[in-house]
């Protein structure tokens, strides 16, 4: 197969946080003025990406990856995971605050919903003044004080609330209990994973006027009540992959791009590029696309050499 880098239809979901920054800042087509989620690459049940680019468009990522697996995911990735594809790349706008929320980890998502679990991290691409992220908890703590602060409508009090602002990264392991602020648009990068365990919801109610499903003993032994150090440091050296999260479920790098870069595929994994700001040309074996802000780019593990030039902020996600 001549493999080239493919782009997806996003798949938009509307929220009762959401907004329209998804329009406004990354001109995602957008119908609803609630469109809190861009789900970039996909294959979730139900929510499978369809290829937008190219001479493969229309076809969808699982049939993509049956036709030649370790083509596309690579040799350590279909090692692993077989022709699953891992990972989960979304923007999310949140024009109010999110749910206070968990994620469990592999081994409670597959005896309960036989899923992976949902190890992610969040890329601050843009904050407003006010905003802030929830996340863990302040200081060491244990069921009985959750329980008794969340029965008193006071759990917020227990948790890290951080002031955000552009470029700021946050890594959260399974178990950290967490929220997303208003005023927020983030670049997700997380396990192939819907399962969310929500414990809070600031009594809100719907558009029928009903609360939101609260999962409150589900969430209770996916939960890690100890401090948590989540707020990543990274350099941002030009021109360079500057790793900023490296687990075993990905290894996210921001490449500063001023100029020229190359991007050379090893054949182990798969690359994702999602430009988080500026534009970019894009040059492969047998041929260039440009790249911009709010594009999110899979770069199959057997594409060889690409080389990047322009002015842009990229953040390139593998499995290392």
């Amino acid at each position: 197969m001549d493999w080239y880098p493919f782009v997806f239809q996003p798949i938009l979901k509307e929220r009762i946080w959401g907004g329209t920054k998804l329009r406004d800042l990354l001109h995602k087509p957008i119908t609803s003025a609630l469109t809190g989620e861009s789900w970039e690459i996909s294959t979730v049940p139900g929510d499978v990406s369809v290829v937008a680019n190219g001479v493969l468009a229309g076809v969808d990522l699982n049939t993509l990856i049956q036709q030649n697996p370790e083509g596309l995911l690579g040799k350590k990735v279909t090692a692993q995971f077989g022709s699953q594809f891992p990972l989960l790349f979304k923007f999310l706008d949140a024009r109010e605050d999110l749910s206070i929320q968990v994620h469990p980890n592999d081994a409670l998502a597959k005896a309960r919903h036989n899923s992976f679990g949902k190890t992610e991290m969040w890329y601050v691409m843009q904050a407003d003044a006010t905003a802030q992220l929830i996340v863990g908890f302040k200081e060491d703590s244990n069921a009985t004080a959750y329980q008794n602060a969340l029965n008193h409508h006071q759990v917020v009090d227990l948790l890290q609330q951080y002031p955000v602002q552009k470029g700021d990264v946050f890594f959260l392991e399974t178990g950290t209990v967490h929220a997303i602020g208003a005023g927020t648009l983030i670049a997700e990068i997380q396990q192939t994973s819907d399962i969310t365990y929500r414990i809070y919801d600031f009594d809100r109610r719907d558009a029928q006027g009903n609360l939101r499903e609260l999962h409150t003993e589900l969430a209770l032994d996916a939960i890690n009540y100890n401090k948590t150090s989540s707020k990543q440091n990274y350099d941002r050296i030009p021109n360079v992959a500057n790793v900023m999260v490296d687990c075993p479920f990905f290894t996210t790098a921001l490449l500063p791009l001023n100029g020229k870069a190359s991007c050379n595929r090893s054949g182990e994994s798969f690359t994702v590029v999602m430009v988080v700001e500026g534009e970019a040309l894009l040059t492969y074996c047998t041929g260039s696309m440009p790249i911009h802000k709010g594009m999110t780019v899979l770069l199959p593990a057997g594409l060889g050499l690409v080389h990047l030039e322009g002015q842009a902020e990229l953040l390139e996600i593998t499995i290392s």
